[in-house]
């Protein structure tokens, strides 16, 4: 989910110290900085899956997130005059995937260290490439094809089937990854003209109704002062997330503010082992260190190419 925001918002959340930085310097800090932000969230949320029951952590921070975002619209004046039959259905098909992808990866996120599932979620540039290939058409050559079957060894090598580390909830991790994928193709097709704060907001409330509806059948925990600090917590970093990745991929190149999106995965090993005391085995270190350099690659070969196509001369 990405949150659409106006110049002069975007200026505000610039800090002041920044501005001599040339703007691929500013958009790779706001980058690590909506990164960070993210996995602060899921360290949060992590924290809270111990006290609260599943649905009820989910509608909670739907609620407020969703509070957030409406308050976000009505002062950007976001809100569009009207959606076409296809942007519907698009925005619909998004928003379950956006429901689904939450599922999954918070289940994961409970029995699962931070680092690990972290890891597997760096493989989704990689699958978005390849699906993007596969269902778009769009143009991929061997050298992005090789390293995207690396990047998929890699993953293997974090959720090792046939282990004895290897669970359901591994292959939950796996999952959210392929609806985010399915998601973030979905966008794709959506017209330029909706805004992505409506599509924020738009998958922000049918994940708080899927997760209302869950929390009518489960027996809800009272929420104590520290619990209702890492609810708080949890929102502020995850709504906090969502401005910062639109400022930095609106800040220099996205071929060069991109590839810093893996600095999440230095964020979770340090918070898993801070908070949690986690800390992955050599081989998991490996497969992600496999994901994380395919990954640069990849987004490298796709900025040099569109580089490439950009300089053949129109006729």
């Amino acid at each position: 989910m990405f949150v659409n925001i106006s110049s002069g918002a975007q200026e505000l959340l610039l800090s002041n110290a920044m501005v001599t930085l040339s703007d691929n310097a500013r958009g790779a800090l706001i980058m690590m900085a909506s990164m960070t932000a993210f996995t602060v969230n899921d360290t949060f949320m992590k924290s809270l899956l111990t006290e609260l029951p599943l649905f009820q952590t989910m509608f909670l921070r739907g609620c407020a997130t969703t509070g957030l975002l409406i308050v976000l619209v009505y002062f950007l004046s976001a809100l569009p005059s009207g959606l076409g039959l296809k942007d519907r259905w698009f925005l619909i098909a998004r928003t379950v995937m956006e429901v689904a992808s939450t599922w999954f990866f918070l289940s994961a996120l409970f029995h699962m260290p931070l680092a690990n599932v972290s890891a597997i979620l760096q493989a989704l540039p990689l699958a978005v490439t390849l699906a993007s290939a596969v269902f778009l058409s769009e143009p991929i050559g061997w050298r992005r094809l090789g390293a995207i079957t690396i990047g998929f060894f890699g993953v293997l090598l974090i959720v090792r089937p046939g282990t004895e580390g290897f669970t359901v909830y591994s292959l939950y991790a796996l999952l959210a990854v392929i609806c985010v994928t399915v998601r973030d193709l979905t966008a794709r097709q959506m017209s330029a003209s909706v805004p992505s704060i409506v599509v924020a907001l738009a998958a922000s409330v049918g994940v708080t109704l899927f997760a209302g509806f869950g929390a009518i059948s489960v027996e809800w925990s009272p929420l104590a002062l520290s619990t209702a600090f890492n609810l708080l917590g949890a929102t502020v970093f995850l709504v906090g997330g969502y401005i910062a990745s639109v400022a930095a991929m609106r800040v220099g190149d996205v071929g060069f503010v991109a590839p810093f999106r893996y600095s999440s995965l230095i964020v979770a090993l340090l918070l898993g082992w801070l908070v949690f005391g986690e800390w992955p085995r050599p081989v998991t270190l490996i497969g992600a260190a496999l994901v994380v350099g395919t990954g640069i690659f990849t987004f490298y070969r796709e900025r040099r190419l569109a580089k490439n196509r950009a300089r053949i001369p129109a006729v």
